[in-house]
């Protein structure tokens, strides 16, 4: 396996890690973004958390996944290079953290849930424990195969802004809708908020990812 070669902040577990949680940042942000959502979702530190930047540096400035020349139909050659790199670093998540291969749960916001659906559901990819899919969609791209179907049981958490301007909500009803009736084990939550994550549903997040990394206490 080649190098990724991420910049990435990690937040070691308080012990031996009971799982990972990567968390990938929205357009224009950065590997800090998210880490007070790290806090808010794993308050007791049982998971290593991972917070990758996007190797893109585009106007108007900070870190990117992909160019959008659409909302929804992300740059083919851009997102491909960042879907292979950023896979590759999910993978050596367990080796390089010591994380139990089988409870790293893959999520983000805006383009980083959309990384994320995507690493979760391809074809050609291993099942992660969980995709946390905060205010993002499942992308259409030339080259990129979908396979909900072959992910049965794969608890997915999709959370939206029905006030969103940036990204519609017509794109989390889309997801829901390629979604349901696959085997997904689909957790889907929308509220009346802009482009932003609704803090009242981290409590439900936060029992969502106990679960899904094994631990339902």
């Amino acid at each position: 396996m080649s190098d990724p070669g991420l910049i990435h902040r990690i937040r070691p577990a308080a012990g031996d890690p009971q799982g990972a949680l990567v968390l990938v940042h929205g357009r224009g942000a950065g590997e800090h973004d998210l880490e007070p959502l790290l806090d808010e979702l794993d308050p007791e530190r049982r998971l290593v958390g991972v917070l990758p930047r996007g190797p893109l540096s585009l106007p108007p400035g900070g870190a990117h996944w992909y160019v959008v020349p659409r909302v929804g139909f992300p740059d083919p050659a851009t997102f491909h290079d960042s879907y292979r790199r950023l896979g590759e670093f999910v993978d050596s998540v367990p080796e390089r953290f010591g994380a139990p291969a089988d409870r790293v749960v893959i999520g983000g916001f805006s383009q980083g849930a959309v990384m994320s659906l995507a690493l979760g559901l391809g074809a050609s990819r291993p099942a992660p424990a969980g995709v946390l899919a905060l205010s993002g969609f499942i992308p259409r791209v030339e080259g990129l195969d979908i396979d909900p179907a072959a992910k049965r049981g794969l608890p997915v958490l999709i959370a939206h802004g029905t006030l969103d301007p940036v990204i519609p909500i017509d794109f989390a009803w889309d997801a829901r809708s390629r979604l349901e009736g696959t085997g997904v084990d689909l957790t889907y939550y929308e509220s009346p908020i802009p482009h932003t994550i609704d803090s009242r549903l981290i409590p439900d997040m936060r029992a969502w990812l106990r679960t899904a990394t094994g631990d339902a206490g």
